[in-house]
């Protein structure tokens, strides 16, 4: 599945895409939430002003990607894969994002906004 052919889903009502593969993706500003993304494959993905407000991305990989000002307000972060990503002014307010659950090494956090 490529982007287009996600957003198209998402537009016509589907909101399942477990275990997509989006690898460098560009969803700069898309709108996904409420969609359940877990297992996605997002690495080096551009998700920059991005919506997934209430999503469910547990398990999923966003290494890499660039999450600035992305809103992930209520979304289930149980697991993902954090790693050298951009979070700068990403919103994490009400995201589960359990201790230990989530790998964040060598991410860059430059004021998350969790509140």
């Amino acid at each position: 599945m490529n982007t287009n052919e996600l957003l198209s889903r998402y537009a016509a009502g589907q909101r399942d895409f477990k275990n997509v593969n989006l690898i460098a993706a560009n969803l700069r500003s898309a709108n996904l939430s409420g969609a359940n993304l877990s297992g996605a494959i997002l690495t080096k993905a551009n998700l920059t002003k991005a919506n997934f407000s209430y999503t469910n991305l547990t398990e999923a990989n966003l290494a890499q990607a660039n999450l600035t000002e992305t809103n992930f307000v209520k979304a289930d972060l149980s697991g993902v894969d954090l790693k050298e990503a951009i979070l700068d002014r990403t919103y994490l307010h009400g995201a589960t994002l359990p201790e230990g659950l989530a790998t964040l090494k060598g991410a860059k956090l430059d004021a998350p906004i969790l509140s």
